[in-house]
């Protein structure tokens, strides 16, 4: 069985967020089982595909190196490459079968569309213990299925050296429960994207991520209102690395655009 690698949210090798996806089973392995080859894989997120009798639709997990997450955007992004284009299948679209629903990839120019279920935070109080994790007060905190922290600055995102196993305690609001954080603030104004952000997931099992799509979920409908338009341009600043987004609002739907690069085809012996 095959198993490929795929920088996903950006348009160059060794940047935005690698994702694992195995080629597609004819039957689920066990749950054990892919969270073991999650656990070997050792990236932010594998994904599992399930074949249907539809050719362009699949089932569709994801694994973290030591959870089962609801909803990943840049392994969904990275599965549909690998149908797409790796394996060459010719479908205007292909459909996901997901814990959150049916979920929808199609080419876009030079890009790939995602729909996604859109998630509108809410303004809550600042959390005990951010501030003291994160070393900054922040302007504003959201809360949806994570919380997000505003800040005054891109500087001040970029700046950041959290205090990871601190902020793995802070939930606050978020309906995903404690330890996954978006920091975010207005891009500069030179800048080629419109607000910059970085995803600390320590309730995830990942201390930082680089390239969120399910965080976008969140912030693609904050910045539409805060901008007043429905479609801007996010930058990820991982350090080494970030990722790129085109985040459009469609009534209770994200649009989420980006690319994606292959860099490994490997085989599995198991």
């Amino acid at each position: 069985m095959r198993q490929w690698t795929i920088d996903a949210f950006t348009a160059a090798p060794f940047k935005g967020n690698p994702a694992c996806v195995v080629e597609p089973f004819e039957a689920w392995p066990t749950d054990a089982w892919m969270q073991a080859l999650a656990a070997e894989n050792n990236q932010a997120e594998t994904a599992c595909l399930l074949k249907t009798a539809d050719p362009a639709r699949f089932g569709l997990r994801w694994f973290t190196p030591t959870t089962e997450v609801p909803l990943c955007g840049h392994a969904t992004l990275a599965s549909a490459h690998l149908l797409l284009t790796e394996l060459g299948l010719s479908v205007p679209q292909v459909a996901f079968e997901t814990r959150s629903g049916v979920l929808t990839v199609a080419r876009e120019g030079g890009l790939y569309a995602m729909d996604f279920p859109a998630d509108p935070p809410r303004r809550t109080d600042v959390p005990a213990g951010l501030a003291a994790a994160l070393g900054i007060e922040p302007a504003e905190v959201w809360a949806g299925a994570y919380l997000v922290a505003m800040l005054d600055s891109e500087a001040a995102v970029r700046a950041l050296t959290p205090d990871i196993p601190a902020l793995g305690k802070v939930g606050g609001e978020a309906s995903e429960g404690p330890g996954n954080l978006c920091v975010v603030a207005l891009a500069d104004a030179s800048a080629p994207y419109d607000v910059v952000s970085r995803f600390f997931a320590p309730g995830s099992g990942i201390p930082e991520d680089p390239a969120t799509g399910s965080a976008h979920c969140i912030l693609a409908p904050l910045f539409a209102d805060k901008l007043g338009r429905v479609r801007n341009r996010f930058h990820q600043a991982y350090p080494g690395r970030g990722g790129d987004l085109d985040c459009e609002v469609r009534g209770d739907r994200v649009i989420l655009r980006g690319q994606a690069v292959t860099v490994i085809e490997s085989l599995l012996r198991v």
